[in-house]
């Protein structure tokens, strides 16, 4: 084979991946290898199989990358309808561990419904818009709403804050950028406000406990204050430099909890420091930005709608986790995206960025 052949394939298999989307994304999922390794006591079988979860992310960002996006118009409805079913059997026969019912027991294996809907939420979403583009009125707002409110409900029953946040931003951004005008945006504003008291009654007792130790969480520092007290006194021990890749004591003494997952903001802020934050914070941005260059560039209501939800869906994982770490949010379980360890989360945000590249790479054939 000639090596003009051999790049030809090699352009033809690499045709639909945005390069700058994907270095930056191979940097942060670098970043959370290294962070994992110290986070876990140097555990080689923790970070071998963070490596096989990178592994199936990838390749399912490719193959979503390869999906024109007019496809995803034809599977948005079922897959939101689909998802909606499995969390009413969620709700019905889900397995409860923890205090929380979550999860889905096929035999074989167990799923999380809420998962799906992270994607199937701004799909649906948007291909509703999208369907109603030249006619856009007062109801389909509403309906669109009903639509964002329907598995939410289902995931806050669960009860499951952190994902019933996620979703809910990710249907809101949709709402925003289909043109909802700011006389409703207001009205809404004044309604959740209004609503707090109700809210407040309706939520379990450790969820208000979260929100109380915001306020102060010294008044249960070994309780339900541990997290945060630790969390923030690795994150202002770290300084200008940090002290340096595996040498942090906050992390290396056991006192940060869930070193690996959702606190794993907590050992990186130790060990590098200020510094080391503002060169993350640097290539998040630069995630987001070009996100937000693609929804500019989208063709197609649809894209555009989509591409923004899924953008804006990042950084709200991100800002949440910073915050929650750094004891500006309650403890809500949100993972810092493609660096903390785990699978499902790591899949749901590639996902989401391969559609980003599908839009990217397809807008001249939509347009042509």
């Amino acid at each position: 084979m000639t090596t003009r052949a051999i790049r030809e394939i090699t352009r033809r298999l690499t045709a639909h991946v945005d390069w700058p989307l994907l270095s930056m994304t191979l940097i942060l999922m670098a970043v959370g290898l290294t962070v994992i390794y110290s986070g876990s006591n140097e555990s080689y079988a923790r970070v071998s199989a963070q490596i096989v979860n990178i592994l199936v992310a990838l390749g399912v960002m490719y193959l979503c990358a390869n999906i024109p996006p007019h496809y995803l118009t034809r599977i948005a409805p079922p897959l939101y309808v689909l998802g909606v079913l499995l969390l009413v059997a969620v709700w019905r026969f889900g397995d409860i561990a923890h205090g929380a019912q979550r999860w889905l027991n096929l035999g074989v294996t167990r799923i999380q419904p809420s998962e799906i809907m992270k994607i199937a939420v701004p799909l649906m979403l948007a291909w509703y818009f999208d369907r109603y583009a030249a006619t856009l009125k007062l109801k389909h707002y509403l309906v669109a709403t009903l639509l964002l409110l329907i598995p939410v409900a289902f995931i806050v029953k669960q009860p499951d804050l952190g994902t019933a946040l996620l979703i809910s931003a990710a249907g809101a951004f949709v709402l925003f950028f289909a043109g909802l005008p700011w006389k409703a945006i207001a009205g809404l504003a004044i309604a959740a406000c209004a609503s707090l008291p109700l809210v407040w009654s309706a939520m379990h007792d450790y969820q208000r406990q979260r929100i109380l130790t915001l306020i102060d969480p010294s008044q249960d520092p070994l309780g339900a204050g541990y997290h945060t007290i630790q969390s923030t006194i690795a994150v202002g021990s770290g300084g200008l430099l940090g002290k340096g890749w595996l040498q942090g004591t906050q992390t290396h003494l056991d006192f940060i909890p869930e070193r690996t997952t959702d606190f794993i903001f907590a050992v990186f802020s130790e060990e590098f420091g200020l510094l080391g934050n503002m060169l993350l914070l640097v290539v998040f941005l630069a995630v987001i930005a070009r996100g937000m260059m693609i929804t500019a560039n989208a063709p197609t209501l649809f894209t555009r709608l989509l591409a923004g939800g899924i953008t804006l869906t990042f950084f709200t994982y991100a800002f949440v986790n910073m915050a929650m770490v750094s004891g500006i949010l309650p403890v809500v379980g949100v993972p810092l995206p493609l660096i903390s360890y785990g699978g499902t989360s790591l899949v749901t945000i590639c996902l989401g960025l391969g559609v980003l590249m599908s839009i990217q790479s397809h807008k001249k054939l939509v347009q042509t």
